[in-house]
């Protein structure tokens, strides 16, 4: 199986975090198991020229970055059986960082995963699986899917995406990258790699890749929750078919007591009792009171609130006041830098602070430390506590992430444990823990020693991890079973020799189709000579007197009135509710309506109702005028007063 690694970072040639350890420890695991594998990096300036001296150019080409042509130069070295590509670019890499912060720093891991591709087959190394870390190679499985996968060569490769710290996602202007990459608008959508407005480098990673996995198992369902999903919970938790928690081993033969040449003595399990050597040498080299009683609490770490140094800064008063001893060793916010700064000048000779990467240093830290504080907000694995562990300093950890999958907390009923932990992310908590470890040291030596032995014989290495991944590319490439064919009914076989002659078959008789018989004709009913039917009048007597007619009223005929008002002017004035009716109606029905009590003003030709719209009823009158020759009217206004209006 070809298994190729594609991170930003590996040991011995650059580190900045965790992410390094991994990459340089794993293939050697993998590698055991028979897999092929190697690692594809971006070659840095930071790379010492040791390495670089025993490079081997291989070739160079050039790829399309929107509208650059960018050279892409592949180095190789093979070191310690691991074959190593390094993807060299003076613009992008020859920088004095590894990770900047400048606009650009979108465009060179998009470089870095272009480059990835496109080296593929010129290096002649076509990998089965091809394993992304982290955010800075997030875009290689998009890109793959939608630009490569239909190319024959890439056609079966499979991908995995490992999250090593979901906090950092790569997120950058949707317009700078698809000017880069090219990918096509239906890529940023909010299924894909769109994230809130953003392109997220992890995202793709989480989206596109075959599978996905965390560094430790209890990351991998923390990340499923809002709290510690960093806003993508809800797709995490949507692949979560595809999500495995692998956790994160350490290179013993690095961190080996037994064979380090960094520390002054060497120790085992076995002969712990070397370890105070390397105890008061530490001392001696930090400026420390050399007091093999007094406890040493190391913290060697990125200097940031993930780590819970709000913690140790709320109760470091408490902490000193032990009387333990504290050696610190890192790099990061200023804020924690200029808090130890003063602490180290308020407590000199128990307390020592070192800004910097050192890794010499830090295994003189770690085999002449006691205790090992790691009270993290979140911790996706921690190799820390697992390199402590390996040189018997017993970890002081918060119950997160792999931190929780590596420490347990000494019982003392059951004398179980390999270390100190607390719960809640709170101060107190964790001095109250911190208190009982050093009570232990002082009053329990027998204890102590025990569980210090107990934590150096812990297997911390990769043999059980490499397995675990190695089932997962395995799983990944075997062929998928078709689906089996619908097995059609076995005719009988025919018995050798003459067949016989086929049997004559009768002709089929056709169904004679009954037909009901027709129906009867009804004989129509003899019709009746239709009477007319009249209405019986009255008698006479009964009858009423007929009616007078009324004289029709003669009136002059009407001067020409005024034009027309316009239809708009109308529908003005009838959106007053009035009623109006002509004379002779209106007196008929005022007759009718005489014991009534209808609250109406009949007058003239027209009656309206009393109402509020007094004014709109005297223009709608007027309005009138126009229709007819004479018209008067009397209105009653709300406050009371009769109004009489007249056109003749």
């Amino acid at each position: 199986m070809k298994v190729l690694f594609a991170a930003s970072e590996c040991v011995p040639f650059v580190k900045t975090g965790g992410l390094a350890d991994v990459v340089g420890a794993l293939p050697k695991r993998l590698r055991d198991q028979g897999v092929d594998v190697r690692v594809m990096l971006p070659m840095y300036s930071a790379i010492e020229p040791k390495w670089r001296e025993q490079m081997e150019h291989v070739l160079f080409f050039y790829v399309n970055l929107g509208w650059r042509r960018q050279y892409v130069g592949v180095e190789k070295l093979v070191y310690d059986g691991i074959t190593f590509y390094f993807i060299d670019n003076e613009q992008y890499f020859g920088r004095n960082y590894i990770y900047g912060y400048g606009a650009d720093e979108g465009e060179r891991f998009a470089y870095f995963c272009r480059a990835v591709l496109e080296s593929l087959p010129l290096i002649d190394f076509v990998p089965d699986v091809l394993h992304c870390h982290d955010w800075q190679t997030g875009l290689i499985p998009p890109m793959l899917d939608i630009q490569y996968r239909k190319l024959e060569l890439y056609k079966n490769v499979k991908t995995v995406f490992t999250i090593h710290n979901l906090k950092y996602q790569g997120l950058f202007q949707i317009d700078d990258i698809e000017e880069m990459v090219s990918l096509g608008e239906l890529a940023y959508t909010a299924d894909s790699l769109e994230f809130y407005g953003m392109c997220s480098f992890i995202k793709g990673g989480i989206v596109f890749a075959d599978h996905i996995t965390t560094v430790s198992p209890t990351y991998a369902q923390e990340i499923q929750t809002a709290y510690y999903g960093e806003r993508l919970d809800g797709l995490l938790r949507a692949r979560a078919g595809s999500l495995t928690g692998i956790l994160n081993g350490i290179d013993t033969d690095e961190y080996n007591p037994e064979t380090d040449p960094a520390i002054a003595v060497n120790y085992t399990a076995d002969t712990y009792e070397k370890k105070a050597g390397d105890k008061i040498a530490l001392q001696r080299q930090l400026g420390l009171h050399e007091n093999p009683d007094a406890p040493i609490i190391a913290m060697v770490t990125r200097l940031n609130s993930q780590k819970g140094l709000d913690l140790v800064e709320r109760v470091l008063a408490e902490i000193m006041s032990t009387g333990a001893q504290m050696v610190v060793l890192g790099m990061g916010e200023s804020k924690y830098e200029d808090l130890f700064n003063w602490a180290q000048w308020k407590y000199a000779g128990q307390l020592s602070a070192t800004f910097q990467m050192n890794p010499e240093l830090s295994h003189r830290i770690y085999a002449g430390a006691d205790l090992y504080l790691m009270p993290s907000m979140f911790e996706p694995c921690g190799l820390s506590q697992l390199i402590s562990l390996r040189y018997g300093a017993l970890p002081i950890v918060r119950e997160t992430g792999g931190l929780r999958d590596t420490v347990l907390s000494y019982n003392e009923y059951t004398d179980e444990g390999n270390g100190f932990t607390f719960l809640n992310y709170n101060a107190h908590d964790m001095l109250h823990v911190i208190e009982r470890a050093v009570n232990i040291y002082h009053e329990k030596k027998d204890v102590w020693n025990m569980l210090a032995r107990r934590a150096m014989q812990g297997s911390y290495g990769w043999d059980e991890s490499a397995k675990k991944y190695l089932a997962l590319y395995e799983e990944l490439t075997a062929p998928k079973p078709d689906k089996p064919a619908r097995k059609k009914a076995a005719r009988p076989m025919k018995a050798p020799g003459k067949s016989p002659p086929p049997a004559k078959r009768l002709p089929r008789r056709k169904k004679q189709r009954k037909r009901n018989p027709p129906p009867a004709k009804k004989q129509p009913k003899p019709r009746m000579p239709r009477q007319k039917m009249r209405r019986k009048s009255p008698p006479a007597a009964a009858r009423p007197s007929p009616r007078p007619r009324a004289k029709q009223r003669t009136s002059p005929p009407a001067a020409p009135g005024p034009k027309r008002a316009s239809r708009k002017a109308d529908r003005r004035y009838l959106s007053a509710p009035v009623s109006c009716e002509t004379g002779a109606q209106s007196a008929d029905k005022a007759r009718k309506r005489k014991n009534r009590s209808d609250k109406r003003e009949v007058r003239g030709n027209f009656c309206f109702r009393r109402q509020p719209h007094a004014r709109a009823a005297v223009a709608y009158a007027r309005s009138l005028a126009c229709k007819f020759a004479s018209l008067s009217c009397r209105l009653l206004h709300p406050s009371g007063s009769l109004l009489t209006l007249s056109t003749s």
